[in-house]
């Protein structure tokens, strides 16, 4: 199955729980698609003592995971952006509708 994540926001434990999904759905062989929108491009900055987000985010980049980032909110921010592809509205379009299921965190 083809799973497309949007995610939006920066709260520690829903990233980190997005992330994890993301990477069981890996593991049981399902192409997955992480967007990052809105306050999720701000995901190298979370930062949890009960909740590793970069631990997951490395795992997502070591399983092949498939990440882009809105940037828009990017530019908006003012950010330095690595973590990943810079993309459009285009290519969120293109996630959804590729996707057999698609998830927003």
């Amino acid at each position: 199955m083809k799973i497309g994540i949007i995610i939006s926001q920066t709260d520690p434990e829903t990233v980190w729980n997005a992330l994890r999904f993301a990477n069981t759905a890996i593991l049981e062989d399902h192409q997955v698609k992480v967007f990052l929108l809105g306050q999720g491009v701000e995901i190298e900055s979370i930062e949890s003592d009960r909740f590793d987000v970069k631990d997951q985010l490395d795992k997502l980049g070591q399983l092949g995971g498939t990440m882009l980032a809105c940037g828009t909110c990017i530019k908006s921010r003012n950010m330095q952006f690595e973590v990943c592809p810079i993309s459009t509205m285009k290519d969120m379009l293109k996630l959804v509708v590729e996707s057999d299921r698609v998830l927003t965190f």
